[in-house]
């Protein structure tokens, strides 16, 4: 998934658009969505992304669909419960036999809820899939971030992916070897693996401290930096759409869908 992610970032239609620009797009977006008051800007955000990422970055579908095929189910899952914990208004939906039923105050608060997870990850998606992570670094470095901090997302970002592989690969060689047959096999073998990933990990960690020590490491990872002019007509451009979506939500934070 590391690789797949970076080589989508790099090899992208919004390669050479200015990093800053793309960063400044994805995050006012995630801001609007997750603070407005209505499902409409949110899901005009959500479709506005996932234009972008199709058409202008043309990144493909099938991978785009399956990307959001987790947190949305994530999210689905947890709006379910809000639906019938949220009380308000009249009755729409009333389980025969059980205390639960779903309510105006109910379904809306969940559209609301499905609107601002779906939007805010297309505007994520958005910055993730166009900008590789070396840039994203280097403009927090030009925003006098802390050194530490910077050096600190680097190394977990990599290792992140690092525990992903060695989880697969341990995993992988237990189902071969039958590790998850019954119950309690199946809690023998998580136990190994919740231990010889802890293991993996901690020598990965060595090595790699073992390579930065051999390569003269001084406190201070290089970052490599390229910056790229942003023009007038994308400047335009970019406050403009934040502008209108800003708008929308103002303007539409009373609707309601139900």
């Amino acid at each position: 998934m590391h690789n797949i992610l970076e080589d989508v970032a790099q090899t992208n239609g919004l390669r050479e658009t200015s990093s800053g620009l793309k960063l400044f797009i994805g995050l006012s977006s995630i801001l609007i969505s997750v603070s407005s008051p209505g499902p409409v800007a949110p899901l005009l955000v959500a479709a506005s992304m996932s234009a972008a990422l199709l058409v202008l970055a043309r990144i493909p579908a099938r991978f785009y669909v399956r990307l959001l095929l987790v947190p949305v189910l994530f999210a689905a899952t947890s709006i379910a419960v809000v639906l019938f914990i949220t009380g308000g208004g009249a009755v729409l939906i009333q389980v025969p036999g059980l205390p639960l039923a779903v309510t105006v105050g109910g379904a809306n608060l969940a559209v609301l809820l499905l609107a601002r997870v779906f939007g805010g990850m297309c505007s994520l998606y958005f910055i993730a899939l166009t900008t590789p992570m070396t840039e994203i670094l280097d403009i927090l470095r030009r925003l006098r971030v802390p050194a530490v901090f910077i050096d600190l997302a680097m190394l977990t970002y990599r290792f992140i992916f690092i525990f992903i592989e060695e989880a697969g690969q341990i995993y992988r060689s237990q189902v071969m070897r039958l590790g998850y047959g019954r119950f309690r096999e199946s809690v023998q073998s998580f136990g190994m693996l919740t231990g010889a990933l802890f293991l993996r990990t901690w020598e990965s960690g060595e090595a790699l401290v073992l390579a930065m020590d051999a390569r003269c490491y001084d406190g201070k990872l290089g970052i490599p930096g390229e910056t790229r002019p942003v023009s007038s007509s994308a400047l335009a451009t970019a406050l403009f759409y934040v502008g209108a979506v800003f708008g929308v939500s103002l303007f539409t934070g009373g609707l309601v869908l139900v």
